[in-house]
């Protein structure tokens, strides 16, 4: 029993969930950032700015056309 316990052990103990790991930790970095510019863009001066910015893309695509 001793000797199963070891090997499983052993098995269990590399870096495979250490990528797992990082992943989420991106994730919610990046969940962190969006919720950020969300917060900016729908508060103050943010929703003008963004409004204006959508504008003049419009703007742009429609002169093209």
């Amino acid at each position: 029993m001793r000797r199963l316990a070891i090997r499983l052990l052993a098995a269990t103990s590399g870096d495979e969930g250490q990528a797992t790991t990082e992943y989420a930790l991106v994730l919610l970095g990046a969940a962190l950032i969006a919720l950020l510019v969300v917060g900016w863009a729908t508060s103050g001066g943010g929703a003008g700015r963004v409004g204006d910015l959508f504008n003049r893309v419009i703007d742009n695509i429609a002169d093209r056309v």
